[in-house]
C-alpha cells in the first residue's frame, strides 16, 4: 500500500491545534476506541500486575498511564512526540496526584531514551497508526522490554477486505496517518522483532459501530461544542463529517478497522 509523506511534524500540527481538542471532545481523554472498557480488556489480557513498570508509546494526554497506575497499581513512563500533549499529560498527572508514579518524556518513539531491559510491559492504544516507521517503533519497544515482558497494543488497521489505493489515500490524508498496517502486517513486524506472538485479534466488526457513535454524537449532541473548537467554521465541520462518514462506510465494508495484539519477549 502506498505510504503518504506524513511526518511527526504533520501529526504535531493536529494535536497541538484545535483538531486534537476536537478528538478529545468526541472520544474522551483516552482518545481511543472503546475508552475505559477497551483499556481494561487489553490490560487483563496482558496480565498486567501491581508493581510492574510499563511504558506507553505515543502516550498523548497520559490517560493510559493514569489508567494503569490507578486501576492496576503499576508505575509508568510515557513517551510522546507532541509538545502540547506532553505538557497536558504532565499537568493532568499532577492534578490527580500521580506525578510521582509517572515519568513523561517528549520524544520520538522510534528513538526510545530508556535503557535496555527497563520495562515489564510496553503499551499502546490506537496511536501507532501515526508512526511512519512501525518496524523501528516495535524494535525499540522490544529493546527496552525485559526478558519475559509483554507488549500489548491496539491500533487502527487496514481491514480484512482491504483498501484500494484511493480509499487508503483519502483516509490517511484526513487522519494524518502515513499508512495503516494490516493484521497480518503487524504479525510479521512483531515476529521480525523477535517477540513471540500470543494473539492478534481483528476487532473490525465493532470498529464500525464506534465510528457511527462518534458521528451521531457530533450531529445529535455536540455540534455547538465542536464548532466552537474549530472557530465556528461550519464548512470545515461539514467536511470533517463527510470524511468520517466515508470511514464509516469503509469500516462497515470491512476495509478499515482495528486490531488488538499481545506478544512476549
Amino acid at each position: 500500500m502506498e505510504r503518504l509523506n506524513v511526518s511527526l511534524k504533520d501529526v504535531n500540527a493536529v494535536y497541538d491545534g484545535p483538531v486534537g481538542v476536537l478528538w478529545e471532545l468526541i472520544m474522551g481523554e483516552q482518545i481511543h476506541i472503546g475508552g475505559f472498557k477497551s483499556s481494561m480488556e487489553l490490560a487483563k489480557k496482558a496480565g498486567i500486575q501491581p508493581g510492574w513498570k510499563g511504558i506507553d508509546l505515543c502516550s498523548a494526554l497520559g490517560a493510559g498511564c493514569r489508567f494503569l497506575v490507578k486501576f492496576f497499581g503499576t508505575s509508568m513512563c510515557g513517551l510522546d512526540g507532541t509538545k502540547t500533549m506532553h505538557e497536558k499529560a504532565i499537568q493532568r498527572a499532577q492534578n490527580e496526584g500521580l506525578a510521582d508514579k509517572i515519568d513523561f518524556k517528549l520524544g520520538d518513539v522510534t528513538a526510545n531514551p530508556w535503557p535496555n531491559n527497563t520495562f515489564d510491559f510496553v503499551w499502546g492504544e490506537d496511536a501507532w497508526c501515526y508512526v511512519v516507521d512501525k518496524e523501528k517503533l516495535i524494535a525499540e519497544g522490544v529493546r527496552v522490554l525485559k526478558p519475559g515482558g509483554v507488549m500489548a497494543f491496539t491500533d487502527w488497521i487496514e481491514g480484512p477486505q482491504g483498501l484500494t489505493t484511493d480509499q487508503a489515500k483519502r483516509i490517511n490524508t484526513f487522519m494524518k496517518f502515513p499508512y495503516m498496517e494490516s493484521l497480518g502486517g503487524y504479525k510479521k513486524l512483531i515476529e521480525k522483532a523477535g517477540l513471540t506472538l500470543v494473539s492478534a485479534e481483528d476487532l473490525t466488526p465493532e470498529f464500525a459501530g464506534y465510528v457511527d457513535l462518534y458521528i451521531k454524537m457530533l450531529v445529535d449532541q455536540l455540534s455547538f461544542d465542536a464548532l466552537k473548537i474549530i472557530g465556528d467554521n461550519l464548512e470545515l465541520f461539514q467536511g470533517m463529517g463527510g470524511e468520517m462518514q466515508f470511514m464509516s462506510e469503509m469500516a462497515h465494508q470491512g476495509r478499515m478497522g482495528r486490531g488488538r495484539f499481545l506478544a512476549r519477549k
